[in-house]
């Protein structure tokens, strides 16, 4: 386990944050079977400073794979179920008169953690959903006046039902933008159901329990090292050429803002360090675009008629934009221009 509390300002060396990422996945795959790629991607996510929209079906290890998270990398963990009935007050917390020293005392809600699991989010009203929104862009939280700030670091994953409509509460692309990825885990094939199976037996309990590999110190490091990871311009005007892409679709009515092509960056500098680099790739913006992209895509009504779904239409235009050269992946030298 790497270990930086003593010195919270230390930064870890690239190769080292590929070695506890490459960990970090190992022990989270030891409970969520067969989706590396899909793993890879919530993780980059997390080094980046964002938060993971997980919309699937039930049952296909999302919250499994959020504890995971949690107990691998150390942070404090979390699980609010999104229901109905909820208030803000129930995620962010709230004044509480104490008679014992006849005043109030601020009791933090379950939004005070590292990681927070905010299950089944568009089962809640759009009231409760906005507490979410200050917490998850400014990490803080207002109530009755007072600000207080959240844990850092701090993340929400957050899980819809694509199924099962009646009751629920669209998110609003206000809020969809807040997300930096949203990350569908898909069914498992036969093999890898059949080790779910076979692992669960093996260890004859129902819960799993991880090994931490790092702590809060150590992902604060990980993502200040991120933050040195080299990229091109030409790989950088690549993502704003894909967002831009999309707002001249004819099937989408609202495209991706400036915040889509910066999603693109800031994720794609993650999963290049998760792959042992310590610069980005236009392949790494593309294995990122349509997690990144699809769902900051409003699209237009008529294309419910012709079942054209968001996921196609980024897919679509990270086939239809030009891929850039890079020198650095090419192994070129000389002086570039680069964006840091």
């Amino acid at each position: 386990m790497t270990e930086l509390t003593k010195d919270d300002d230390a930064v870890l060396e690239l190769p080292d944050v590929a070695r506890i990422g490459a960990d970090v996945l190992t022990g989270v795959g030891k409970a969520v079977v067969g989706k590396r790629p899909e793993l890879e991607l919530v993780l980059a996510a997390i080094l980046a400073g964002g938060h993971v929209l997980l919309e699937d079906f039930p049952g296909l290890g999302k919250t499994l794979a959020a504890r995971s998270f949690a107990q691998t990398l150390g942070l404090t963990f979390r699980r609010l179920q999104f229901t109905p009935d909820l208030l803000p007050a129930d995620v962010t917390g709230s004044f509480v008169y104490d008679q014992r020293v006849s005043e109030f005392e601020f009791r933090p809600g379950p939004v005070f953690a590292g990681l927070l699991l905010a299950d089944e989010v568009n089962r809640t009203p759009p009231k409760t959903q906005s507490a979410l929104l200050e917490a998850m862009q400014e990490h803080q939280v207002t109530v009755e006046g007072t600000t207080f700030a959240l844990p850092d670091p701090f993340c929400v994953l957050a899980t819809a039902n694509p199924v099962e409509y009646e009751g629920t509460y669209p998110l609003p692309e206000a809020q969809l933008d807040r997300f930096l990825l949203r990350v569908p885990f898909g069914y498992l094939s036969g093999d890898d159901e059949w080790l779910v199976l076979e692992r669960r037996m093996q260890r004859q309990r129902e819960d799993i329990v991880l090994d931490a590999v790092t702590d809060t110190a150590g992902v604060r490091a990980m993502r200040r090292a991120v933050e040195t990871v080299t990229v091109e311009e030409s790989v950088g005007r690549y993502c704003v050429a894909l967002a831009s892409a999309t707002r001249s679709r004819p099937e989408v009515q609202v495209g991706a803002s400036p915040r889509g092509a910066l999603a693109l960056l800031l994720t794609a500098r993650s999963l290049a360090v998760l792959r042992g680099r310590d610069y980005v790739i236009p392949e790494d913006v593309k294995d990122v675009g349509v997690a990144a992209l699809a769902h900051r895509l409003t699209l237009r009504p008529e294309t419910w008629m012709q079942r054209v779904s968001s996921v196609q239409v980024a897919q679509a235009v990270l086939d239809a934009v030009p891929v850039p050269s890079s020198r650095l992946a090419d192994g070129g030298a000389g002086p570039s221009r680069q964006v840091r």
